[in-house]
């Protein structure tokens, strides 16, 4: 495949954002895989780690419905920039607990709910502020581009968790991660004000009827339904990833070191699935491409709970990376474009309810199943619980694997 320039980086709004992102996303990543590896020294316990899950999903699903009503109706560059300075601060929160010494399991649990009220408005502001930046012919390689960041960033971060925690001590992840917002906070300031269609500035007190009105939307476009109900299923049985620490120092018996590099294996895979992606200027079969995708990282989550050397879970781990991003893309890509610019905010919510809640309610299972009967056995039970559920939700909604791509903007239901 020949390489040239991404399309979506010749936007500059969106190069900025980008690139603000790739730097503040590389701080994020180390701090949540510092943060399980953090848990694992303060608990034995494998339900230690099934508790953050807990504590991001509630907050989710409480505020998401709301998060993407105030994405509709405000200003999506400035919900950013309040949402990333939360963030922050939390990291700080973070950082002055550790290094005084006084962190405990319980503060921990509750900052990470903190920072998903925040990711509750982030998310939605985010995701639908893309369509805004770029023409709709580029957006296949700005969602490509924005998958590149995350998992560069998703690289970069474990691994430079393992070495700050090696080398400086737990709490220097923290203080790091706070610095890093200062990329994207500079960055939304330096690309100024952004068109964007809304229904109108009214009361939040109409938020309800906006809510009915995207959840109706989706209800009624089963492309969009059927891939949301995909991802929740696909990443409730295989987020076991999670469960890593305990996989380095209960299995494989490795250090923080090479610890962080098996955190970042699965990125690896996912920025090169990416890098590959962000080159196609036209992507057919896109419901049978995204059904595949889901299957081969059902797969690679069977061949990972199996594994039991270091090699061949960093291999699996690749393989699992470079699966769900292009799942990711394509997911990412259906939605925008079937979705009119005035409910991409809602439409957002909702999906962060399946993508978001999907994987955290997964950590809890995979903490139960791991407590009950061990950890290789709670990554291969979701390797096989993730293949089986994509056969069903496919049985249900065969159009999905119809679905090409070329098909026109879905009218807004009433």
């Amino acid at each position: 495949m020949r390489f040239g320039f991404p399309s979506a980086l010749r936007h500059r709004r969106f190069f900025w954002l980008w690139l603000g992102l790739l730097l503040s996303i590389t701080g994020s990543q180390m701090q949540l895989w510092a943060l399980f590896w953090h848990v694992r020294q303060l608990s034995a316990n494998p339900l230690a780690i099934g508790i953050i899950g807990a504590a991001r999903f509630t907050p989710i699903m409480l505020f998401s419905l709301l998060g993407g009503v105030v994405a509709d109706r405000y200003s999506r560059r400035t919900i950013l920039f309040i949402t990333q300075s939360f963030s922050m601060l939390i990291a700080l929160g973070l950082w002055a607990l550790t290094a005084g010494g006084r962190i405990q399991l319980w503060q921990i649990y509750l900052l990470t709910a903190f920072q998903a009220v925040a990711m509750a408005f982030d998310t939605p502001a985010r995701q639908s502020l893309v369509p805004n930046l770029v023409p709709a012919q580029d957006l296949p390689s700005a969602f490509s581009l924005q998958s590149i960041a995350f998992n560069t960033g998703a690289i970069l971060g474990p691994a430079l968790s393992g070495l700050v925690i090696g080398y400086w001590g737990q709490e220097y992840t923290y203080l790091l991660n706070a610095i890093s917002f200062i990329a994207v906070l500079l960055a939304l300031l330096g690309i100024g004000r952004i068109p964007q269609r809304v229904q109108g500035l009214g009361s939040l007190r109409l938020a309800w009827l906006d809510m009915r009105a995207g959840i109706h939307f989706i209800l009624h476009q089963p492309i969009i339904l059927s891939s949301m109900i995909l991802d929740f299923f696909a990443t409730f049985f295989s987020s076991a990833n999670t469960l890593l620490p305990y996989v380095a120092r209960d299995v494989l018996h490795v250090n923080e070191v090479a610890y962080g590099w098996l955190a970042a294996a699965q990125s690896i895979g996912a920025v090169a699935a990416g890098l590959a992606f962000s080159q196609l200027q036209e992507t057919r079969k896109q419901g049978r491409l995204l059904v595949l995708a889901v299957l081969v990282f059902g797969l690679a989550t069977i061949f990972f709970g199996l594994a039991r050397t270091f090699t061949t879970v960093f291999l699996s781990l690749v393989a699992v990376g470079a699966a769900d991003s292009v799942s990711t893309i394509l997911r990412n890509t259906i939605r925008q474009l079937l979705t009119p610019d005035e409910l991409r905010g809602r439409m957002t919510s909702i999906n962060q309810m399946f993508f978001m809640g999907g994987p955290q309610l997964g950590e809890v299972e995979a903490g139960v199943v791991a407590q009950m009967f061990g950890v290789p056995f709670a990554i291969l039970s979701g390797g096989v619980g993730c293949l089986l559920a994509t056969l069903v939700i496919v049985r249900i909604w065969p159009q999905l694997l119809r679905y090409n791509g070329d098909e026109p903007l879905l009218a807004t239901a009433a």
